[in-house]
């Protein structure tokens, strides 16, 4: 077949050339329950090479009610948190004929929302919604519905966030973790601390800076109202919060910020003012992004398996059609003392 030709061929142009029916070439190419045999398969599969055969994805949804793919819906595909998780996501999907497509909210809650529509409306198979709650109860209910909306349309929603929709759900420990990194910055000699924490809105920073402050009490040690600095949860808002408290870095032994991005704007902020990163002030972050390896000195952290985490999730997508109940996963953080810290003279 020429070139010109190549855009039209059809499956019916499939099963002609493989000297099979219809039905038969359908079953080969769509992976039906109904087996067809492997030299038969071979046959047909060597026909739509050489005709550069391409099934319609839209045909495809109306014959099986859905398409193979899965949506994957992230705050920010610029932070390393983000893209090690769509990482493992992929790299899970590998070999089950799924196409992962990906979405970035831009930190706006609302487009998951949107996302979510759209995906619906194309027939994907799943959407994984990977990011922190909000504490917004109108965008929560309006959220849920659609999630609800998804599912009852016969797709799969999963969540890694707290567990605060009715779907199957990656937690992430963010408050134990936060509680076991305070723990041991204390035991290391500090007393003096101050959080850079993001807004209450955003459940995962709640969390973190409540388990620290946790993590703290435990051990005797309270913060006090100017020990907590909010900025947005990124780098540039690590950065500026650390700004704000360089002119009490003298009051103070360690600083954490709520996750590692925050933490490497920090350590700039404290780089460009002459404040010595461990010698005069310790620093801490959450998450252990892979991007780490090139800070200096290495930052303190919690370290989450963030591609595990994505992992995970697709796994649930993948036994989504067996479950009897929803399902919780739970992900828990390893504390990681690096040269960020140091042990304090007692």
């Amino acid at each position: 077949m020429t070139d010109q030709h190549r855009g039209s061929v059809t499956l019916m142009d499939v099963a002609a050339r493989a000297g099979v029916s219809l039905a038969t070439a359908s079953r080969a190419l769509n992976g039906s329950n109904r087996r067809v045999g492997d030299a038969l398969r071979q046959r047909v599969l060597d026909a739509a090479t050489s005709l550069n055969y391409a099934p319609n994805a839209q045909a495809q949804a109306m014959a099986r009610g859905k398409t193979n793919v899965v949506g994957l819906v992230v705050h920010d595909i610029a932070d390393p948190y983000f893209s090690s998780i769509a990482a493992g996501v992929m790299e899970a999907a590998e070999g089950h004929e799924v196409l992962v497509t990906l979405a970035s909210t831009l930190r706006r809650p609302e487009r998951e929302i949107d996302y979510v529509v759209a995906l619906r409306g194309q027939r994907s198979r799943a959407v994984i919604l990977a990011g922190s709650r909000i504490d917004d109860d109108d965008a929560a209910e309006a959220l849920r519905r659609e999630v609800e909306n998804f599912e009852d349309s016969g797709g799969t929603v999963v969540a890694i966030t707290q567990k605060q929709l009715p779907v199957d759900t990656v937690v992430i420990e963010n408050r134990a973790g936060a509680r076991d990194l305070a723990g041991a910055l204390v035991e290391l000699g500090y007393r003096r601390f101050a959080v850079l924490a993001a807004s209450d809105a955003l459940l995962t920073a709640r969390d973190r800076m409540h388990g620290f402050r946790e993590g703290l009490r435990s051990h005797g040690v309270e913060l006090g109202s100017d020990d907590v600095v909010y900025g947005p949860f990124t780098r540039d808002g690590g950065y500026e919060a650390m700004r704000g408290l360089l002119s009490r870095a003298d009051e103070l032994d360690c600083v954490f910020a709520v996750n590692d991005v925050m933490a490497v704007g920090a350590m700039a902020a404290c780089r460009e003012h002459g404040v010595r990163v461990p010698d005069d002030l310790g620093l801490a972050g959450f998450d252990d992004i892979s991007t780490l390896r090139d800070v200096n000195p290495a930052l303190t952290t919690v370290r989450l398996p963030l591609e595990t985490v994505g992992a995970t999730a697709f796994d649930l997508v993948l036994t989504s059609d067996s479950r009897e109940r929803i399902r919780t996963r739970r992900i828990k953080g390893e504390v990681v003392l690096r040269q960020s810290t140091r042990t304090l003279n007692p």
